[in-house]
C-alpha cells in the first residue's frame, strides 16, 4: 500500500516490550521511565493478528525490536508464530546482544532470518559506561553464535557525529575481522528533529521511507519523529494501519517524544 507521496510501505517494526535489561544512555534516562502496565501489552495472539491484517495490506517484512525484544517471555514462541503467515519473506530481530547466545539456535530454528546487535563500543570499561553496566563480552558470544547458527548479522553502532570517531573506528575494525556490516546511528534529537541519514542502512532516508512502527501497547506510528498514532483496538486492526499509512508525513518532525526505549530502534 502507497502512502500520499507515493512510497510503498511494506516494513513493519514491532517493539514486543518497553523493558530492557540495560539502561544507554542515549536510549533511557538514568533514572528510568514508566513501564507499559502489563495488561496493556500486547499478546503473542493479538501480534500475530496485526501482522496478518499487515500482510493483507502489503507489509512483508518484519523486525522485532524493543525495548530488548530477547526479554519477552517465549519470544522464540512468537518468532515462530510470525514466521508461519502467509506474505511474510523477512523476519528479523534488533537485539543488545546480552541474552542472544542463549537463544539464538532456537531462534533460527524458530524462523528467525537475520539479527541486528547494538554494538556501540568494543572496549568493556567504556561499552560498561555507555550502558550502565553491560558487558561486552556477552554481546561477542551472542554474535559468534548468532554465526554458528547461520543467521545473517549486522553491528548497529551509534555515535555522536560521524563514524569516524575513536569507538566507531574500532567497531568498525571488529566488524570487519567478522566480515559483517555495519551501520552508523547519529544520536537524535526528538524535540528538535534532528536526524540524519544512517551510514550502511536506509534509516533516516524520509525521501524512501518504507516504514511502520507497533508500539507494545497496539498503537501504530507512521514515523519515529511524529506524535501521530493510531491504536489497533480503538480503531480496529486494519483502519489503524491504512490510516496510519495514510497520515504518514513527508519527513520526521520535531515531536514530544525525548526517549528511544520505548519505539524500538
Amino acid at each position: 500500500m502507497r502512502d500520499r507521496f507515493g512510497r510503498e510501505i511494506n516494513y513493519l517494526r514491532i517493539s514486543v516490550t518497553d523493558r530492557c535489561n540495560l539502561r544507554c544512555s542515549y536510549c533511557v534516562p538514568e533514572e528510568g521511565l514508566p513501564f507499559v502496565p502489563a495488561r496493556k501489552i500486547l499478546t503473542f495472539e493479538e501480534i500475530v493478528a496485526i501482522v496478518q491484517a499487515a500482510s493483507r495490506l502489503g507489509i512483508n517484512k518484519v523486525r522485532l525490536t524493543g525495548g530488548e525484544p530477547l526479554l519477552r517471555r517465549d519470544i522464540v514462541k512468537l518468532v515462530c508464530m510470525l514466521s508461519k503467515i502467509d506474505g511474510i519473506l523477512d523476519l528479523a530481530l534488533t537485539t543488545n546482544g546480552i541474552l542472544l547466545a542463549n537463544l539464538v539456535l532456537d531462534l533460527k530454528k524458530a524462523g528467525l532470518k537475520r539479527v541486528n546487535v547494538s554494538l556501540d563500543s568494543i572496549l568493556p570499561e567504556k561499552f560498561q559506561l555507555i550502558t550502565r553496566g553491560g558487558d561486552v563480552n556477552t554481546v561477542f558470544l551472542g554474535i559468534d553464535k548468532a554465526l554458528e547458527a547461520g543467521l545473517a548479522v549486522k553491528i548497529n553502532c551509534v555515535v555522536e557525529e560521524s563514524p569516524d570517531e575513536e569507538d566507531a573506528m574500532l567497531v568498525k575494525k571488529y566488524a570487519d575481522k567478522k566480515h559483517l556490516p555495519v551501520q552508523f546511528v547519529r544520536n537524535m534529537n526528538f524535540s528538535k528533529g534532528q536526524f540524519h541519514k544512517v551510514w550502511g542502512g536506509r534509516g533516516g532516508d524520509c525521501k524512501n521511507c518504507n516504514r511502520l512502527r507497533l508500539l507494545s501497547d497496539g498503537s501504530i506510528m507512521p514515523c519515529l519523529f511524529s506524535d501521530l498514532s493510531f491504536n489497533t483496538e480503538k480503531l480496529g486492526i486494519e483502519e489503524a494501519i491504512t490510516t496510519a499509512i495514510l497520515q504518514k508525513p513527508e519527513r520526521g518532525l520535531p515531536c514530544k517524544r525525548q526517549w528511544m526505549c520505548a519505539v524500538g530502534g
